[in-house]
């Protein structure tokens, strides 16, 4: 761990111990920082803000920003001029340079959530170490017993992520890598490998902590009571001995982090029973990674000394504390080379009205969106397989030419897929990309004789107006 991390980890709990004033006070004065940072380096801020006071502590003061509005003036946006919007394209247009940084000093991501539109983001350095620093936020949620349990298993962690393109997952795992003490105690698993094989591997690894989506973890989960239940019928038929044979191979965690979906509470106790861990869960976002994390009463604890979260109605007043809100306001103040202040989020956000029992002085919200439904397709075995809508997603969001996409199920075996080509690109190329990627990864799972068929209209917006990207099986 280098010593900017070091540093901010010690003041990340230092505010926790201090209590909300203490919180209030950081991101005030870090905002007033991000906001003159902003007006100084980037053109299109100080264009927008041009009319505001000389120092800005209130969020409230701010306009409010759209990827649209940015990803439009993307040039003018970021910090550094040596970050253009072509010379990011040609990067991510590299498969051979996936995970790398850009220009050697920065992470690249791409996302296109509920808006439809693909966003280009660019991670600084401070944003990273922040980053890892305020997960020692919810290390310390741990017992002393927990910790000592992960300890034994040299603190093994698996992460179960989608590899390859120019993805935030696989970007911080290769941080993650190169700067983990514990050399070889992270290894990442691929989300495009079937249940049944995935699990398998990962049982031989043994990992102490196995961190992945909640939907990629409830099929995991389901491995795992089939596999129990074959150790019982085989202990029941075939002796004492058999029986423990079976069940040796078994997914053991101590401890199980769920974060990139929203899940219901039933949904996190089904994995907990499955794995006979507790399951902690993270919110965050593209353009924000660490926005949040989870307690026990299964509320989102915001990091609001480094991140504000503004829940507002459609016409971006504050939704009152108890009521969901239309969308929220995202301003992160870690990252300088693309500053992200009051940026239409488009989750939908709940704030708590009053302190978590849990203890925690740092505010408490519910996340309404982001719901993950698993298409599952018959398979040449005779059974049914999962396949995690960010499987789909991630695989169609690193390949080149897709501007916006939405994949529905409309059969067992139809898949629709509604595609949007970037600007310049030549639709039937990237067609046929997107056709031998999904391809390529049914095949993988066993599924054959399914239909791919290529839309004539665009992707659809839900009744409330926003893009759902991956619609299983109604």
């Amino acid at each position: 761990m280098d010593d900017s991390v070091r540093r901010l980890t010690r003041d990340a709990r230092r505010a926790a111990a201090q209590g909300p004033e203490a919180i209030a006070a950081r991101r005030r004065a870090r905002l007033a920082e991000m906001v003159a940072h902003a007006r100084a380096a980037s053109p299109y801020y100080r264009e927008l803000y041009q009319d505001l006071p000389e120092r800005v502590e209130d969020p409230a003061l701010l306009p409010v920003t759209t990827k649209r509005d940015l990803m439009g003036r993307f040039d003018e946006w970021v910090t550094d001029p040596e970050v253009t919007h072509d010379r990011v394209q040609a990067f991510m247009a590299d498969p051979g340079r996936a995970g790398e940084r850009f220009q050697g000093r920065y992470l690249v991501a791409t996302t296109s959530g509920t808006s439809g539109l693909r966003g280009v983001f660019v991670l600084d350095d401070r944003n990273m170490a922040v980053n890892f620093a305020l997960g020692s936020r919810s290390r310390g949620a741990l017992g002393a017993g927990a910790i000592v349990k992960i300890l034994t298993r040299a603190g093994r962690t698996a992460m179960v992520s989608a590899p390859g393109g120019h993805l935030l997952s696989t970007a911080l795992t290769a941080r993650l890598r190169k700067e983990s003490r514990r050399g070889r105690a992270l290894r990442v698993f691929s989300m495009y490998e079937p249940p049944a094989e995935l699990y398998a591997e990962l049982a031989r690894y043994d990992p102490a902590l196995v961190v992945s989506s909640p939907s990629m973890l409830g099929l995991l989960a389901a491995t795992q009571d089939a596999m129990r239940g074959a150790a019982q019928e085989a202990g029941q038929g075939a002796g004492r001995e058999a029986g423990r044979a079976a069940g040796r191979a078994r997914l053991r965690p101590v401890l199980v982090i769920a974060g990139g979906e929203t899940s219901t509470e039933d949904d996190l106790d089904r994995i907990a029973a499955a794995f006979g861990a507790p399951v902690h869960t993270a919110y965050a976002a593209t353009e924000c990674g660490f926005l949040a994390y989870g307690c026990e009463r299964r509320w989102y604890h915001l990091n609001s000394d480094w991140a504000i979260l503004e829940p507002v109605d459609a016409h971006h007043r504050p939704t009152p504390p108890g009521e969901p809100s239309h969308t929220a306001l995202l301003t992160n103040l870690a990252n300088r080379v693309q500053p992200i202040l009051r940026y239409d989020l488009g989750d939908s956000v709940m704030a708590r009205p009053d302190p978590c029992p849990c203890g925690n002085p740092l505010p408490a919200i519910r996340v309404q969106g982001r719901a993950a439904d698993v298409l599952t397709f018959p398979t040449g075995r005779g059974d049914r397989v999962g396949i995690t809508p960010m499987a789909f997603g991630t695989l169609l969001d690193r390949t080149a030419g897709v501007e916006r996409f939405q994949i529905a199920q409309t059969t067992a075996t139809t898949l629709r897929v509604r595609l949007v080509p970037s600007a310049g690109a030549d639709p039937g190329r990237v067609w046929s990309a997107v056709h031998a990627e999904i391809t390529r990864l049914l095949i993988r799972h066993d599924v054959t004789g399914v239909t791919l068929e290529h839309a004539e209209e665009p992707p659809q917006r839900s009744p409330g107006g926003k893009y759902r990207r991956i619609i299983p099986l109604a």
